[in-house]
């Protein structure tokens, strides 16, 4: 199975030919984007799909890049645990209970929705779905952590913060199943 691909490095179009035989291998491509790029943008196209890859653009450390959007995503709650294992803070017996903020709500509906997307996938023979479904999940947690602070100073939250916790550490969970499915790194730090 084959199909071209269209090289862009920003605005430029990299020229190739079959004619010639001036081709960019996708092993020059990985050294030169890294794997977990190419894995991610590979796989967020359906394969009967059209490819226009913008080698700058996968490279770019920022939000707008979603894989090191997602990847990020997955290094902030780790960062989040490390800071409230270092306060010796446990959260095992957080009470879920006290989540009803909604950005919480939209991130716990959010993570229950892998095993089905899952299922769907192996079904339609569709794996496109999960890059899209993994940048919808570091959203949903870049939202709740915006809205919603998980480790607070108060003694008075500590149960809140301890369900917080809960779910945060139920997204890395789930941000790390993705990442590993599509073959990724799950960074514990950025």
């Amino acid at each position: 199975i084959s199909q071209l691909v269209t090289l862009k490095r920003g605005n430029e179009t990299v020229r190739a030919s079959k004619r010639t035989g001036q081709l960019i291998s996708i092993r020059e491509l990985v050294g030169e984007v890294g794997p977990d790029a190419c894995r991610y943008f590979f796989l967020a196209r359906a394969a009967d799909s059209q490819m226009e890859f913008d080698m700058a653009f996968a490279k770019r450390e920022s939000p707008d890049n979603p894989v090191y959007y997602v990847q990020y995503a997955h290094a902030r709650i780790a960062g989040i645990i490390r800071q409230a294992q270092e306060r010796s803070l446990s959260w095992d017996d957080g009470d879920v209970s006290l989540l009803r903020h909604e950005a919480e709500l939209a991130l716990v509906r959010k993570i229950i929705q892998l095993p089905e997307l899952i299922d769907s996938i192996a079904t339609t023979l569709a794996p496109h779905a999960l890059p899209h479904y993994a940048t919808e999940l570091a959203t949903a947690f870049h939202l709740f952590y915006d809205n919603c602070r998980v480790l607070s100073q108060d003694d008075a939250d500590l149960p809140l913060s301890k369900a917080r916790l809960k779910l945060a550490e139920a997204s890395k969970l789930v941000l790390a199943r993705c990442l590993g499915l599509m073959g990724m790194a799950t960074p514990e730090s950025m």
